[in-house]
């Protein structure tokens, strides 16, 4: 599980199209049928609460 560098995400990982991501504030959550392209482009992203506002919020 790789830990990232956020003020609001401590951790995100993804198995089998399950990305799970580890919120500061509120914990775990799970979010189903994200592609592993989505999940490789969220680690890379600068932003990571940008990016989880722009490409999977409400969206899975």
């Amino acid at each position: 599980m790789p830990y990232v560098n956020s003020s609001a995400i401590s951790a995100i990982d993804w198995n089998g199209g399950t990305l799970s991501i580890w919120f500061r504030q509120s914990g775990r959550y799970d979010y189903f049928g994200v592609p592993e392209s989505v999940y490789e482009a969220f680690l890379a992203a600068p932003s990571k609460g940008g990016f989880y506002n722009d490409h999977i919020r409400d969206r899975y």
